[in-house]
């Protein structure tokens, strides 16, 4: 199996100020996926322990020059550590960034441009007598080459191939119902003093464009509303009468009627979620998928300098729920 390819300019700034710095929130190791298509940044999409977080980026919008081969219809996976393939490519950021600096963008009469270069090999590392697989990142300059090496697990066979396709198939399935939250911060900010309360969180989303959390205890009880938000799928007209009832009765009578969900989850995983703030969408929606199998959050980024969908981009989160008996 091989791959080679060139990261543009975007794809370092998406990777490097954006997507890595929020993906190691979500955990350290992820699998990264290759395809003729797109690159797949997974976290817990084998296991049923965590938050499942899928990041996808169509080729063009990290890479040029794009090659990839394998006897797996052109597809390859492998787990990567995210912090050292953050740190490597930091690493080799600055070197290229001084090395240009110095040469005024031109490489010294070497027409060939200055360009980071990112590819699998194999390698002997030191005091071994296996070779291991590796990430290599590479500035290639005048008369010199920077090389950063990440080292990765064995690419996945075959069989493992198709069982993360099959869970990332599974995992795109959408509610039938969301909401857009178009102050993240805000939203931010209320769960950061809910964490402190306790470590469930109530989460209901309705029809009507409603999302309402709270966190409770023997001694107290902290929540939140959002009212009128955006809704996309099913929806509803919120009824009239209600804008007096206290916000509990106005999820009750929802959930009574069947305009709303409500779930249990982590309030460490509600939390962690929100990190994605780091990839800097510019909004989120909010729904619960069906028989409230898990609570979803869809991270939307916008064409810089206009309110359209950024398609070569998208990150989303799967929030397991917690089983109401045992909370």
């Amino acid at each position: 199996m091989k791959f080679r390819a060139f990261l543009t300019d975007n794809g370092v700034n998406l990777l490097d100020k954006r997507f890595l710095p929020a993906l190691d929130k979500m955990g350290k190791i992820c699998y990264l996926y290759l395809t003729r298509d797109h690159v797949y940044f997974l976290h817990n999409l084998l296991n049923g322990d965590g938050i499942q977080s899928i990041a996808q980026f169509r080729i063009e919008a990290l890479f040029d020059e794009y090659r990839i081969s394998s006897q797996n219809d052109d597809r390859i996976s492998f787990t990567i550590d995210l912090s050292l393939l953050h740190r490597a490519l930091r690493s080799i950021i600055s070197i290229y960034t001084e090395f240009s600096a110095s040469h005024g963008g031109d490489p010294v009469g070497d027409s060939a441009p200055n360009r980071l270069q990112i590819k699998l090999v194999k390698k002997l590392p030191p005091h071994s007598q296996q070779p291991m697989p590796f990430l290599t990142l590479e500035a290639k300059g005048y008369r010199s080459a920077v090389i950063q090496d990440v080292p990765i697990s064995k690419p996945l066979s075959r069989s493992d191939v198709l069982e993360l396709q099959a869970a990332l198939d599974m995992a795109q399935d959408l509610p039938q119902t969301l909401i857009r939250v178009p102050d993240m911060h805000q939203l931010q900010n209320f769960v950061d003093r809910m964490k402190n309360v306790g470590d469930v969180l109530n989460v209901s989303i309705s029809k009507y464009g409603d999302l309402h959390l709270q966190v409770s205890t023997t001694l107290i009880t902290l929540g939140a509303e959002f009212r009128k938000l955006l809704v996309i799928g099913e929806q509803a007209e919120s009824p009239t009468g209600d804008q007096n009832l206290s916000a509990q009765s106005r999820t009750r009578i929802a959930l009574q009627r069947g305009d709303a969900m409500m779930v249990q989850v982590s309030v460490k995983h509600f939390f962690k979620s929100l990190q994605c703030h780091l990839a800097k969408p510019d909004c989120a929606f909010y729904g619960i998928a069906l028989q409230g199998a898990c609570l979803t959050v869809i991270f939307q980024f916008f064409i810089p300098g206009t309110h359209q969908t950024d398609k070569a981009i998208s990150l989303h989160c799967r929030l397991p729920v917690l089983d109401p008996g045992s909370s």
